[in-house]
């Protein structure tokens, strides 16, 4: 049984919460180790269509645990440590089915990171994002300077960097870095806007993610040949031709993820 995760599923949607609210959800390696192991298993779960990200407490996350942190002993426990966590960031872009971070509080340090890792992210008009490495002396980690460099101008990433920027929920959705603001409560928001990809055609889904994320480090003859051989293979799924029936019918498709 999970100590600071917990998993529900509930109508295609498979849900984790972090749940380490008296230390603001920050990373330590059992929650890390907890939420790697969540994420696999609603990945292989076929009833779930999408995965949403959020937290219990005051805050979705704030970033890594310093208390871990200050026990690393020398540069080879340090690697060790990064590695292990940034590998959330990987699972979490490699991952077959599509992740929404419902942000609430504050989205700090590695939060930040985390939320960036997400497919689509939904915030509290209240949620506040802080790149808060500058403080303690370091830089952002579990990808986030890439991650937030696809989203906004390079020269911006290093000045909010460098000066440990916070950035409300309002000013991440006018550089386009989230998806909705919402007004109740943000759980609900992510629910509501995952509708899409519930009642949406998974298989496809899946290939959208794998190649709009892999687009950027591709030649476009490359992405062409791609986009080709995946086609070919969605022309022959059960989900392609009930789109067709569904169009000429007039009705709404009914995808079955095959």
């Amino acid at each position: 049984m999970s100590e600071f995760i917990e998993i529900r599923v509930e109508q295609g949607i498979g849900h984790i919460i972090l749940n380490r609210p008296s230390k603001l959800n920050a990373l330590s390696r059992d929650l890390v180790a907890e939420l790697r192991e969540a994420l696999l298993g609603l990945e292989n779960n076929q009833a779930v269509k999408v995965i949403i990200l959020s937290g219990n407490g005051k805050s979705f996350c704030a970033g890594g645990d310093i208390d871990s942190m200050n026990k690393l002993k020398n540069q080879a426990e340090a690697a060790e440590w990064v590695e292990f966590v940034s590998g959330l960031t990987r699972q979490i872009l490699e991952l077959n089915k599509y992740v929404i971070a419902a942000i609430h509080g504050y989205a700090a340090g590695a939060g930040f990171s985390l939320a960036l890792a997400c497919d689509f992210i939904v915030a509290e008009r209240e949620a506040k994002f802080a790149l808060s490495f500058a403080n303690i002396g370091l830089i952002p980690d579990l990808g986030l300077i890439k991650l937030l460099s696809e989203r906004i101008s390079p020269p911006l990433v290093k000045e909010w960097i460098s000066t440990g920027k916070t950035i409300t929920a309002e000013e991440a959705l006018s550089y386009q870095m989230i998806n909705r603001l919402a007004e109740g409560d943000v759980v609900q928001e992510a629910e509501t806007f995952a509708e899409f990809i519930v009642n949406g055609p998974s298989v496809a889904n899946k290939y959208v993610k794998y190649l709009v994320n892999t687009a950027p480090s591709l030649h476009h003859e490359t992405a062409l040949m791609q986009e080709n051989t995946i086609q070919a293979i969605l022309l022959q799924t059960e989900d392609h031709k009930e789109g067709v029936s569904a169009f000429f019918e007039k009705r709404k498709a009914s995808f079955i993820g095959s």
